[in-house]
């Protein structure tokens, strides 16, 4: 058991973990930050980040695996193997479900494992498998259940069967991540299921992707006839109930663009490691002026005591 730093007050919503057989499964689909995961690189860069606690995920499931036991018996040994993190260092680790979508049945199970034995603090999602996006119906299963649970949802983004190798040596990421996160949203608000599924809660990865520029699109497209009825808001009320983390966006321009649609009370950290770290991502807030303190120290922790109140108290005295 590690102990946690004396300054430690951060809770990290996007923060992943790559089991041995993750990184055996997954081979070439991941990239060097993963492959050269630890245990104990985690808990350094949290300490250097005053992080108290990481909420761990897994970056990405190969959907394309068309064997569903396959992904099934990979989510199941990831959700094992974060499970014993949260067990052997208490107070430092929470963790998100893995689901081996797009096999619904497969999810269920996982579903019921992961919040009724495993006692996770949610389930982790991604915004597309292969050629469908969440608010597709074949998902609808899914989001019954997660809705009947008042589940927290943490959404990660993929790079779509549409979109592959596009940009000849320019990784995927820089431009689908945010993309297809854009895409994810629109989903699930134009598809109706944040209507139908009212008890879900939804973090966003990266601030929503490209969601916040193309904002003015967006509200106009509430305000056409076959959606004005759904949406006699506008489109703002749905935008302004998910959570966004602050992953590979803690700079003023992608700060000042988000806070200009979501309260500063809806967004929580989040690092992105190992890809990034836990004291660029502070820093990077910090100097982005976009936040006076208060603001900070919410998005550092209180924000998210509104999702998961069990993060409402620090863990040590003092802090």
């Amino acid at each position: 058991m590690s102990n946690m730093p004396a300054k430690s007050r951060r809770i990290d919503v996007h923060n992943h973990i790559a089991p041995p057989e993750y990184l055996a499964a997954m081979g070439s689909d991941l990239g060097p930050p993963l492959k050269m995961w630890s245990l104990a690189k985690t808990i350094e860069d949290m300490d250097e980040g005053d992080v108290e606690t990481a909420l761990v995920s897994i970056t990405q499931i190969s959907s394309r695996f068309d064997d569903h036991e396959k992904i099934r018996r990979l989510a199941r040994i990831c959700n094992d193997y974060a499970a014993k993190l949260v067990a052997d260092h208490r107070g430092r680790f929470g963790m998100f479900t893995c689901l081996p979508l797009p096999d619904v049945d497969g999810a269920l199970r996982e579903i019921e494992y992961g919040m009724d034995v495993l006692k996770a603090d949610g389930v982790g999602m991604y915004t597309s498998y292969r050629d469908k996006w969440l608010g597709n119906p074949a998902f609808d299963p899914v989001f019954e259940e997660l809705n009947r649970r008042k589940a927290v949802i943490y959404v990660h983004p993929q790079t779509p069967d549409c979109c592959q190798n596009l940009i000849p040596n320019f990784g995927e990421a820089n431009i689908e991540y945010g993309t297809d996160t854009t895409r994810a949203i629109a989903g699930m608000v134009f598809s109706g299921s944040t209507l139908r599924y009212p008890d879900i809660r939804i973090i966003w990865s990266h601030a929503g992707g490209t969601m916040p520029f193309l904002i003015e699109r967006f509200i106009r497209q509430a305000q056409l006839p076959r959606f004005a009825k759904m949406f006699p808001g506008g489109f703002m009320p749905e935008a302004e109930r998910f959570y966004y983390d602050t992953a590979q966006t803690a700079n003023r321009t992608a700060m000042a663009a988000a806070r200009s649609v979501i309260p500063a009370s809806h967004f929580v950290f989040g690092t992105d490691f190992p890809y990034r770290s836990s004291a660029e991502n502070v820093a990077g807030l910090k100097s982005s002026g976009v936040f006076d303190i208060n603001e900070l120290r919410g998005i550092d922790r209180t924000n998210l005591a509104g999702l998961l109140p069990k993060y409402a108290i620090l863990k040590r005295e003092g802090l």
